[in-house]
C-alpha cells in the first residue's frame, strides 16, 4: 500500500516537473514571421522612444521624428521640413548560430535598416540588420550586438 502511495507521489511530482519545465514558443518574439513582423511595422507612423548606442543613451538624436515603413521596402522619417529616406526589411535569418539576444533559434527574423547617409550623419547608427526582442501591434524592440568593439545596441520604436 505504501508502494504504491510512493510511486504515485513520484508520477505526479514527475508530471509536475515536465509540465512546469516545458518551453512554451508562443512566448517567443521570434517565432512570429517575417511578414506578420513587416505587417505590424507598416500599420502606422513611429517614433523612437529608446536607442542606445553602444555606450550611451541618444535617443534625443531623434526626438521629434515620425518614421513610416512602406510596403515598397522604403523608410521615411520626417520632422518638420527635414525628411530622411531609407529602406528596410524583415528577412528570415538562416543562421544557426545564437542570435544577438542570446537564443539560437535558427528560425529568427531580422529587421534591417538601411540609410544612405555619411557615417557623420546620426541615421547611420540606425543602419544595421537588426534582431528583434520584442513585437507588439504598439512597439518594436531591436537588439544588436556589435562584432568589432562588441558593443550591444538597443532600439524602441513606438507607435505614434
Amino acid at each position: 500500500m505504501m508502494k504504491k502511495r510512493f510511486i504515485g507521489l513520484v508520477m505526479v511530482i514527475s508530471w509536475v516537473l515536465v509540465v512546469a519545465c516545458s518551453t512554451d514558443d508562443s512566448s517567443n518574439p521570434n517565432s512570429a514571421s517575417a511578414d506578420q513582423i513587416a505587417e505590424t511595422a507598416m500599420s502606422g507612423s513611429w517614433e523612437i522612444t529608446y536607442f542606445y548606442d553602444s555606450d550611451k543613451v541618444e535617443t534625443g538624436d531623434f526626438s521629434g521624428f515620425s518614421f513610416t515603413f512602406h510596403d515598397d521596402g522604403s523608410l521615411v522619417a520626417v520632422n518638420g521640413n527635414t525628411t530622411v529616406t531609407g529602406t528596410w526589411s524583415v528577412s528570415n535569418s538562416s543562421s544557426s548560430s545564437s542570435d544577438d539576444d542570446g537564443s539560437s533559434n535558427s528560425s529568427s527574423a531580422d529587421f534591417n535598416i538601411f540609410f544612405p547617409v555619411p557615417e557623420s550623419n546620426k541615421f547611420e547608427d540606425l543602419n544595421d540588420d537588426w534582431d528583434i526582442i520584442s513585437v507588439s501591434q504598439n512597439e518594436i524592440k531591436l537588439i544588436d550586438v556589435s562584432g568589432g568593439n562588441g558593443g550591444t545596441d538597443y532600439l524602441t520604436f513606438t507607435k505614434i
